[in-house]
């Protein structure tokens, strides 16, 4: 018998669960309805298409309803929402954006793929003519349009997640002066540490956006010329326009109101196949809450990978191939200006919420050897756990090599590996691509002496006053920037310098990078001294305190272009 087989919404998840369909079952009857006019867009390119980085918006449309009917013989149906569901009749209801008319059809199996919607916080004046949203290729075309239009100079963007930050970018490069609105005291809250956001918040000052950390937007107001943006703090912006960033929620209303079961994170809770509460439903994309499996709780992750592989395996299993689901570990990945920054499983932050024991390691590598023309370096932070050595979550920031290196702790991640597997994994390696220590296999030289106790370690952020700090840089290093009350011995020095060391003390050992310092604290315990290898050495140090500092005089004087009130 012919199956009738209903997807509620496009894009990512409906579209790939479609062709999917298709290709396993050419007798379904397949129908997909789009509220919007496109099907399948590739959302994440918007913001380059806004900064002209690609040129022809064409580019982003990936399949037309034409296309895609012809295709895979898919009935699509745009600009017509689907507006409830009576599960007990196996239909729904559908407004026709066209006339207004509305109908009924009738399913034998449903996919819910809505998606999620911008998260647009209650602030006065938010619904202004001035205020956008960056969801879809509508929101794309107005800013681009009031750009072209009204030719702005100023423009504030309100979160410092991933399209918030690649706004900023991207319109710097349309020419515009970019402003930053964080209520986190740092960028990327949800993905990123703060001594890894650091660096992220030094290049946007090079890069002229002016940041407000620990801020909120309370109010927007025009002005007839502008908009006002006005802050908790009791500062206001002036600007052109702005546009909300402050990340998306799930929509789940259609389920909600049809009685589908809703996760505790507000997501419509599916198991492992894919099924919500009703077996003849299923809900697939970033309106569906999945499991963690480094945190092992349900999560709300909205990214297009999951989503087209969840479209995919609910077909499958719509085909009785009975596939799970195994979750989604949140690896990410996105460009800020010259930098690239990349991120994986658990963060420190949902890790001690969680109350798993856990270790960290820094190490700053660059991406190829040092001799090969190029080499970039990267800072990297893997968390493991204790004491199996388990790597539950990794967050790198640099500029080349790091889309690779993410690339397989994520890999190690979803295969439950460990800091002892990465010290073994075999690598390609020539000069110009990296090393013959790859910096995956550094991360495991380094976490298994951590844990094998070959290398006691220090976090930079536990370090007291009183405490006795050794610098094992030369003369020049140290000079130049230092630990505050760092005693000062390179590293060759050691050996004949020992009755300098103070006994019945914690000798607190630090470099560069960890490196010089490890050969230092080997010395010193070797010869019956008690000393920590200050982790990620002077690099992460900075890291950790810089971000406390007050800001530059460059960074206040970019804030004063947004004539602060």
């Amino acid at each position: 018998m012919t199956r009738k087989v209903l997807i509620v919404g496009g894009v990512a998840g409906g579209a790939s669960a479609a062709a999917r369909l298709r290709r396993l079952d050419e007798q379904a009857e397949i129908i997909m309805f789009e509220r919007g006019p496109y099907i399948s867009f590739a959302n994440c390119g918007l913001p380059y298409y806004i900064g002209r980085t690609i040129e022809d918006r064409d580019e982003l449309l990936l399949q037309s309803p034409e296309s895609f009917r012809q295709r895979f013989a898919v009935n699509v149906r745009v600009n017509q929402e689907v507006l409830r569901i009576d599960r007990s009749r196996k239909e729904v209801e559908i407004l026709n954006g066209a006339d207004g008319r509305r109908y009924a059809e009738s399913y034998d199996h449903l996919i819910l793929s809505p998606g999620a919607e911008p998260f647009r916080p209650p602030i006065e004046g938010a619904g202004s003519a001035r205020v956008f949203t960056l969801r879809s290729v509508p929101d794309a075309d107005a800013i681009d349009s009031f750009i072209e239009t009204n030719r702005p100079k100023r423009a504030v963007i309100v979160g410092a997640g991933y399209i918030g930050l690649e706004m900023a970018e991207n319109l710097r490069d349309r020419g515009l002066l970019a402003a930053v609105v964080e209520m986190a005291p740092s960028v990327l809250p949800t993905a990123l540490d703060p001594e890894m956001a650091w660096r992220i918040h030094c290049h946007l000052e090079e890069k002229n956006v002016a940041l407000w950390l620990n801020d909120a937007v309370s109010a927007f107001q025009e002005t007839g010329t502008g908009l006002h943006v006005k802050l908790k703090s009791g500062m206001t912006l002036s600007c052109d326009f702005a546009i909300l960033a402050a990340g998306v929620k799930p929509e789940v209303k259609l389920a909600k109101e049809a009685g589908l079961k809703i996760g505790p994170r507000g997501g419509i809770e599916a198991s492992p196949s894919l099924q919500t509460s009703d077996p003849n439903i299923y809900a697939i994309g970033d309106a569906v809450e999945v499991r963690h499996p480094v945190l092992e709780q349900p999560t709300l992750i909205p990214l297009a990978g999951p989503a087209n592989k969840q479209g995919r395996m609910a077909a499958d299993n719509l085909c009785g191939m009975n596939r799970t689901y195994p979750g989604t570990i949140g690896t990410g990945i996105l460009k800020v200006f010259d930098l690239t920054v990349a991120m994986t499983g658990a963060g420190e932050g949902l890790l001690r919420k969680s109350g798993v024991d856990y270790e960290k390691l820094y190490i700053h590598p660059a991406h190829h050897v040092g001799y090969y023309p190029g080499a970039r370096q990267m800072h990297m932070k893997v968390l493991f756990s204790k004491p199996e050595g388990r790597i539950l979550g990794a967050q790198i920031v640099g500029s080349e090599g790091v889309d690779r290196r993410i690339d397989l702790l994520a890999v190690s991640v979803q295969k439950g590996m460990t800091v002892y597997d990465l010290q073994t994994l075999e690598l390609a390696y020539a000069p110009p691509y990296g090393s013959g220590k790859d910096a995956i296999n550094m991360a495991g030289f380094v976490g298994a002496n951590i844990l094998e106790g070959t290398m006691p370690i220090e976090h930079c952020d536990q370090l007291k006053e009183g405490d006795y700090i050794l610098d094992v840089r030369t003369k020049k290093e140290y000079e130049r920037g230092a630990v505050p009350g760092a005693v000062n011995i390179p590293v060759d020095e050691l050996r004949g310098r020992l009755g300098e060391m103070p006994g019945g003390k914690v000798i607190y050992v630090y470099c560069g990078v960890g490196i010089r310092s490890y050969a230092a604290v080997r010395i010193l315990l070797q010869n019956g001294y008690d000393a920590k290898n200050l982790c990620g050495g002077y690099l992460t140090w900075c890291a950790f305190t810089h971000q406390h500092v007050e800001e530059s005089q460059s960074a206040k004087q970019l804030k004063e272009e947004f004539g602060v009130l």
